[in-house]
């Protein structure tokens, strides 16, 4: 058995333990005859399931037989308790909607079925069935007058009265059609649940309801509709259930609920009972049974306190059998085996399983065996892997819902040829395991983060020394500082299984933070055009530079500087701690204060606005970056790096020639000045001056004259010859003369502006 306890309360599941599939072979299930474990199962009752799912379940009162109705086919089962089995089967032909028990025991029965019909059955087998004029939705029987009534989809109330076998007229009702009823065993009074939230109640010996009340607007539900009811032994109390999942306590001599409660889910209200604990007396015990498709609520009466909640394992809920003053439960749930729990704090053991005290007390939480622990299942991908398509239709292949069943020998050793070094693999991750274990249990000072998850782990970190650096509360009480994600055994395999590490390239993780993308790239740009003004300060404090004026002065060292660094020295190792110190307040000051940023140019900060990068055109040469310009035609445009940028087309223009006569041979002539007045460095003037001893020379040309003379050749190679700047630059060159006397030549220099 399977013990939980919500709200500190214990809760039994009677009914968990090992299930068999229903194809297994009868020899297969000979063998667990001998296993230990199968025969200390807890089968509470013999048979105690359906092919497909339960749907009502009713005890008799006497408490000795459980009738259950459930599908597919249609059919009701009937237990004897005293026997632990079933005492009968019988089929019906369309599903059964709801059933009363007419008798102490199982002898009469009355089932409102779904084709509209109602079938009355005896201890033989049916007796008589009838039919009604609208589809019924529920169904009560009034003993004192024997009158079995059905309410559905009309807005009457069909009336048969047994004694007289035949029909009554109908009691018209105000609600367009009544989703559940029920009748009070005190005082007789008959109350419908209307699907417009109006619960309106009768007195059978009149033809006219006694009262009506909006009970779902009084709960706080204005347009929702009204789907269970019940009236309480004292016939003081009655509970209604919306279809939005709230539960109002009313007392008939009130307009205005006396508790609400909501189940937290949404889901309608499917069946509310009141319970009385064993030995108690009058309301102060009393508790109410709740239940919707997901949960089964206890709670109490006077004060509205959850006592406890029971969650099936699987299937919805669609009905809940409690016996009277004990602590066992019954759940009808869409899944084939009835669900049954023990409570002890409710109530003890029914006498019919009175053993299942001695079970609980001596009973110890352990670890449950998997269901179908010879079988694997695998989906239809793995077997592709494996190659086993052939085996599909065999009986060594169960088709289940999306995959198969595979015996698990036959699964190992298809792995095995499949993934021969599968085996090698697992032992290499066992060996790296045991080695990063040993490595945890010697002395570490540095808190490395794990290889899996590392933001995740570093987001941890952050905000557990976060919460250690906050100030203390000003209570004498220590403040608890809860432990780290990293430290705790639950989430170990989070960080260090690769199975668990989370891809922020998937589509999931893209769905759930939309805004990861987009904050990296952020991050990323900042990083790139902008340089923070804390930075730059602590550069300048390292340098010792004092900027400014001083910077020009030569940046020297001062004669305090001098004395700093020989205290320094003589300090030793209490400098380098006090400078480690101050590293680490500014470093906390920057984390706790917010940083300024600067943009390192205008391009970077245009780069930014656009949300672009411009790490990729930076590493492009200046060749290819040109043609690529928007605006080719411009001759100055914004560079990525710096300002400005200019580009030129290169041409074959020269310098001007200066042609003169001068006499004498050998001899050295130094060319003064050259002016360009063009954009692209053309030679304008130039003039010449020849050695004393040779004479003296005019060299006097222009730059467009066609006329060539044979004196000699001059000009300047830089700004005056050749300019790469807009206007003439300044620059030096050397030049040549022939004189046509004598052919001397003469060699100088030249400074052209």
């Amino acid at each position: 058995m399977k013990v939980s306890a919500p709200d500190g309360v214990k809760v039994y599941n009677v009914s968990s333990g090992r299930s068999l599939p229903a194809w297994l072979s009868e020899k297969k299930k000979r063998s667990l005859r001998k296993d230990e474990e199968y025969r200390r199962q807890v089968e509470l009752v013999q048979d105690l399931e359906f092919p497909a799912a339960c749907h009502r379940l009713k005890a008799t009162p006497d408490g000795q037989y459980l009738f259950a109705t459930g599908i597919h086919a249609p059919r009701l089962r009937v237990y004897e308790l005293s026997q632990l089995s079933m005492k009968f089967e019988r089929h019906f032909d369309a599903e059964i909607v709801d059933f009363q028990i007419l008798s102490d025991d199982y002898s009469k029965a009355a089932f409102l079925c779904e084709d509209r019909s109602i079938h009355f059955h005896a201890k033989y087998g049916q007796h008589y069935s009838t039919r009604v004029p609208s589809f019924g939705r529920d169904l009560a029987y009034a003993p004192f007058s024997a009158d079995l009534l059905v309410v559905g989809s009309a807005p009457e109330v069909y009336r048969l009265n047994l004694a007289e076998g035949r029909f009554l007229s109908p009691l018209p009702a105000k609600s367009p059609g009544i989703n559940a009823c029920g009748i009070s065993s005190v005082h007789g009074l008959f109350g419908c649940a209307g699907d417009d939230g109006v619960l309106e109640c009768f007195d059978l010996r009149k033809r006219t309801s006694v009262g009506t009340l909006n009970a779902a607007a009084a709960a706080g539900a204005a347009d929702a509709e009204l789907t269970a009811v019940r009236f309480d032994d004292t016939g003081l109390h009655c509970a209604v259930g919306t279809s939005n999942g709230l539960v109002a306590l009313y007392d008939l001599r009130s307009s205005r609920p006396l508790l609400v409660k909501d189940h937290m889910y949404g889901d309608k209200i499917t069946d509310i009972k009141f319970h009385a604990a064993h030995g108690s007396g009058g309301n102060a015990g009393r508790k109410i049974v709740s239940s919707d498709s997901h949960i089964v609520k206890i709670w109490d009466q006077q004060s509205g306190v959850n006592f406890t909640n029971i969650e099936p394992a699987e299937g919805s809920i669609n009905d809940v059998c409690l016996w009277k003053d004990s602590g066992l439960a019954m759940l009808a749930c869409d899944a084939p085996k009835i669900q049954a729990y023990f409570v002890p704090s409710l109530g003890p053991a029914p006498k019919w399983c009175s053993f299942l005290e001695g079970l609980t007390e001596e009973l110890e939480e352990t670890a449950a065996p998997a269901v179908y622990d010879d079988y694997r299942f695998v989906t239809k991908a793995e077997v592709d892997r494996l190659g086993l398509n052939h085996l599909i239709g065999t009986s060594l292949m169960r088709a289940y819902m999306h995959g198969y069943f595979v015996d698990n020998r036959l699964w190992h050793k298809a792995r095995a040829l499949a993934e021969p070094f599968a085996y090698d693999t697992y032992r290499q991750q066992r060996v790296q395991q045991k080695m990063e274990q040993e490595r945890k249990s010697r002395i570490g000072i540095v808190k490395k983060l794990p290889k899996v998850n590392k933001k995740m782990a570093a987001q941890a970190l952050q905000q557990q020394a976060a919460d250690e650096a906050a100030p203390a509360e000003t209570s004498n009480k220590k403040r608890k500082v809860l432990p780290s994600v990293l430290e705790d055994d639950r989430f170990k395999a989070m960080f260090e299984d690769p199975s668990f590490a989370v891809d922020e390239a998937a589509e999931e993780y893209k769905f759930h933070h939309p805004n990861a993308g987009t904050q990296r790239q952020s991050k990323q740009l900042l990083a790139e055009h902008f340089q923070g003004l804390e930075d730059e300060e602590e550069e300048e404090e390292e340098d010792g530079q004092p900027g400014g004026e001083e910077e020009g002065k030569g940046g020297g060292a001062s004669e305090d500087d001098l004395h700093d660094e020989e205290d320094d020295e003589g300090d030793g190792q209490n400098g380098i701690e006090q400078r480690d110190q101050k590293g680490k307040k500014r470093k906390a000051s920057s984390q706790s204060q917010p940083r300024m940023y600067v943009a390192k140019d205008e391009s970077a900060a245009a780069a930014f606005n656009q949300g672009r990068s411009l790490q990729g055109l930076q590493e492009v040469p200046l060749g290819q970056r040109a043609p690529s310009s928007s605006n080719p035609s411009s001759a100055v445009t914004a560079r990525v790096g710096g300002q400005r940028e200019l580009t030129f087309v290169p041409g074959r223009d020269r310098g001007s020639r200066g042609r003169g006569s001068d006499r004498g041979r050998g001899d050295r002539g130094r060319g003064d000045r050259g002016r360009g007045d063009s954009s692209r460095g053309r030679g304008d003037r130039g003039r010449g001056r020849g050695n004393p001893r040779s004479g003296k020379g005019g060299l006097v040309g222009f730059e467009n004259e066609p006329i060539r003379y044979s004196g000699g050749r001059g000009g300047g190679r830089g700004g005056g010859h050749r300019g790469r700047s807009g206007g003439g630059g300044r620059g030096r060159g050397r030049g040549g003369g022939r004189s046509s006397g004598g052919g001397s030549r003469g060699r100088g220099r030249g400074r052209g502006r």
